[in-house]
């Protein structure tokens, strides 16, 4: 098991950041099954979505879009199972679209910004780098139940700076053949990494830091 959340960053000397911009949308569904949706523009990989899925039973799947991806998040995060199948998003507005090949259909709504997001929004540019981002960590934990930074796993560190927050209002989810039944709470908390998503079913708009050892990933 890799360090708690509480372990300090590695050095900086012979390390990489490797930055995200995107969304992570986390999801609870009447059978005990969570979602977590990673929709992500700018990456070093390039544009990609993923999702993160933990079963009633704690099985943990990653349905990602390529094996570079799908290598670089299962090593650093945990799974019990990993499939690779093409992940995509659809946006209208409000309204959110996400298949994974034949394993996923995803569909939700986004709700209005509330208090807290409209204090992300303000402050988002300000937190999006790992010196600042950590800043908020207290304030995260106290507020969410969410730690913003932690020991990843392969030796990484990770800071996640959030820029917005907005409820879901509703979603809809079949896996695997299955309907999940309606959004409920994120409950009990996802286990791929040092922290889950909020209890609550929402949309953070972060800028995700993750620091190793090595060359940048190559496109």
């Amino acid at each position: 098991m890799p360090p708690g959340p509480d372990a300090p960053p590695p050095p900086v000397h012979d390390s990489v950041d490797l930055r995200f911009h995107g969304w992570i949308t986390g999801i609870g569904t009447a059978s005990g099954t969570r979602l977590v949706l990673g929709h992500w523009p700018r990456t070093p990989f390039g544009p990609f979505s993923d999702v993160m899925v933990e079963r009633a039973d704690g099985h943990r799947i990653l349905l990602a879009p390529t094996r570079q991806v799908a290598d670089f998040i299962a090593g650093t995060y945990s799974f019990d199972e990993v499939r690779v199948v093409p992940v995509r998003v659809r946006i209208a507005g409000a309204h959110w679209t996400v298949t994974a090949g034949a394993a996923l259909a995803l569909a939700f709504t986004v709700g209005r910004r509330g208090p807290l997001g409209t204090l992300l929004h303000v402050a988002g540019p300000f937190v999006s780098r790992p010196a600042l981002a950590a800043v908020t960590d207290p304030v995260s934990r106290l507020l969410l139940g969410v730690p913003t930074r932690g020991s990843a796993g392969g030796g990484r560190y990770e800071w996640y700076g959030a820029h917005d927050l907005h409820r879901l209002t509703s979603a809809t989810t079949v896996l695997d053949g299955h309907d999940l039944g309606p959004l409920t709470p994120v409950d009990p908390p996802v286990r791929f990494g040092f922290a889950s998503t909020p209890r609550t079913p929402c949309q953070v708009r972060v800028t995700t830091t993750v620091r190793e050892a090595g060359p940048t990933p190559q496109r």
